[in-house]
């Protein structure tokens, strides 16, 4: 492999050298792939950093949703997005949908508004009020009624929520069945990780025909001028992340250069 001097450059750099000293076998285009992600990354963190201190300092209240299959690994993208913010000042909600979940006949909405962030606070869902729309019909937490009712009124709920000067972020990360399997089968190898893959819905051809069909009516009904999906497809976990990243820092003006 012939080494450009930029890439030296990376290679000598003490994240570089990390990698480099990080096995026996080197591979060394994975060594400079994996050192130019984690440069980026951190990169992308020091700008984070300077958008809540923005947030902070201008009392703005922000909402991020991060929706879509189990394999995207929405838990593990916002803990990296967030690994270097001050957690004073963020809260992450974790709306998992499970068979034996009961509706309490009350308003849908009412645990999430509960949960609104505060003037100077980043609220990030890891799924959010968007399960009605996507697993609950599936897993048979919800009826027809409650979903078909659901879809009517989220679209003002977000906008009720945009209207109170809340930055509302949909995020929605789109993975191949292709990757989700071998996602799957690499989470399941390793008992540090085989956790991870203990509630993941089997991949079955029915379940993807019905999932689909409710995503693809999600984003046709709820893709709003106020509050869009911005619809993350990456073939990676470390481009899904860069790029939910970008899309953050790029939906808030913060100022940049301070």
């Amino acid at each position: 492999m012939e080494l450009t001097n930029e890439d030296l450059e990376v290679l000598n750099s003490k994240i570089g050298l990390k990698h480099l000293l990080a096995n026996k076998r080197i591979n060394l285009q994975k060594v400079l792939t994996e050192t130019r992600h984690e440069l980026k990354l951190r990169e992308i963190q020091a700008e984070l950093v300077k958008l809540q201190l923005w947030v902070i300092a201008n009392n703005k209240r922000v909402m991020v949703l991060f929706h879509g299959g189990d394999s995207s690994e929405k838990s593990t993208i916002i803990r990296k997005i967030l690994s270097h913010n001050n957690p004073r000042h963020f809260r992450v909600e974790v709306n998992l949908p499970y068979s034996g979940q009961e509706d309490d006949g009350g308003y849908y909405f009412k645990k999430f508004i509960e949960k609104l962030p505060q003037a100077g606070e980043m609220v990030f869902w890891d799924r959010s009020w968007y399960n009605r729309a996507l697993f609950e019909p599936i897993l048979g937490i919800c009826s027809e009624e409650q979903y078909e009712q659901f879809m009517d009124q989220v679209n003002n709920f977000d906008k009720m929520l945009v209207d109170s000067e809340i930055t509302l972020i949909k995020f929605y990360f789109t993975v191949s069945p292709e990757e989700q399997a071998d996602r799957y089968k690499e989470l399941h190898k390793s008992p540090l990780t085989r956790w991870k893959t203990e509630h993941w819905i089997k991949d079955t051809k029915k379940f993807w025909k019905q999932y689909k069909k409710l995503k693809d009516a999600m984003f046709e009904k709820t893709n709003t001028p106020h509050a869009p999906w911005i619809e993350i497809d990456e073939e990676t976990r470390e481009l899904e992340l860069i790029a939910a990243a970008e899309h953050l820092l790029e939906s808030i003006p913060y100022q940049k250069n301070k």
